[in-house]
């Protein structure tokens, strides 16, 4: 397994050296657009029984799986089907499926409209108890690196506590199929693009493939060790920064062949802000690039884009 470009920060630093834990993931975020966080925080038994109870719904027939396609919300609740999801500007669908848990509300929360109920799953026991759990522990990690990207940016470090408090976020467990010699030629487990949201936190993975663009033009692994999460910055946060933190291309390439018949997944969570706030370009990072948008508004055209809507 290749080197990752980028060294682990502890989390463990964070409430003893609060400056010098922002200070070194901001820079490693400004140079790469990601980071990788040690000592997270996120409960291992979460994480185990997470991946047990994906691993069990994933082999369920295929029939069985598309019966929980959320009727509504763009695919950003329950079932997508393999090949469905393709990266922006490509043609190509990524070779995945996956599962999305977002934000429960009650049915007269004012963003009931634009951030629909989470669909259950009964047919893995403590299905929904697992994905419930890790999206709660991961919106609370997420909120905790905020606070550290603000400092680094010489904001007030609660800048974003409220643009988030209800953000509509999304946990996706993902499988990447093992993968047989019908590969439609050119696709790729999850092809070049950017994310759409503030930050992604994602756990390693069992298999290898996740790879970023540097600054130069060349593919970079992106491995994590054991347990830790690799963090990057989505297109809201860039947008927001004026690019100084990017939003930097990556993907997740085929295995070798000696590896093709082993199965990939992996849990990232995108952290949205919450949908009626403004994403207005701060004054940072030379003359501003970006006109302003709404939250709500921003995914949605990116969802189009990527064939989800």
């Amino acid at each position: 397994m290749p080197d990752s470009v980028i060294k682990p920060v502890s989390m463990k630093t964070y409430d003893t050296d609060f400056a010098g834990f922002s200070k070194e993931l901001g820079g490693w975020f400004e140079r790469f657009g990601f980071a990788i966080v040690a000592d997270h925080g996120v409960d291992q038994k979460i994480i185990d029984a997470t991946l047990e109870k994906a691993k069990a719904f994933f082999a369920l027939p295929v029939e069985v799986k598309q019966s929980y396609k959320s009727p509504v919300g763009a695919g950003q609740r329950g079932y997508t089907a393999f090949g469905v999801e393709t990266a922006k500007d490509h043609t190509i669908a990524d070779l995945k499926e996956f599962w999305h848990q977002g934000r429960d509300l009650p049915e007269d929360h004012r963003f009931a409209g634009v951030m629909p109920p989470n669909v259950p799953m009964p047919e893995v026991t403590d299905f929904d108890a697992s994905q419930k759990a890790m999206f709660e522990d991961f919106d609370h990690l997420g909120k905790r690196i905020l606070r550290a990207i603000a400092t680094y940016l010489d904001l007030p470090t609660q800048y974003f506590d409220e643009k988030v408090a209800e953000g509509n976020s999304i946990l996706r467990t993902l499988h990447y199929p093992a993968l047989g010699p019908d590969v439609t030629p050119g696709a790729i487990r999850a092809g070049a693009h950017g994310d759409i949201n503030v930050i992604t936190l994602l756990l390693g993975a069992e298999e290898p493939g996740l790879q970023l663009l540097d600054k130069s033009g060349q593919w970079q692994a992106v491995t994590a060790p054991e347990g830790c999460v690799v963090i990057n910055i989505g297109d809201m946060l860039a947008r927001l920064t004026n690019d100084r933190l990017p939003s930097t291309v990556h993907r997740v390439i085929n295995p070798e062949p000696e590896r093709a018949r082993f199965a990939r997944y992996s849990s990232p969570f995108f952290l949205h802000f919450s949908p009626d706030v403004l994403i207005e370009t701060l004054p940072m990072n030379g003359p501003i690039k970006y006109e302003p948008i709404n939250a709500q508004d921003f995914l949605e055209q990116r969802l189009r884009e990527i064939k989800l809507a």
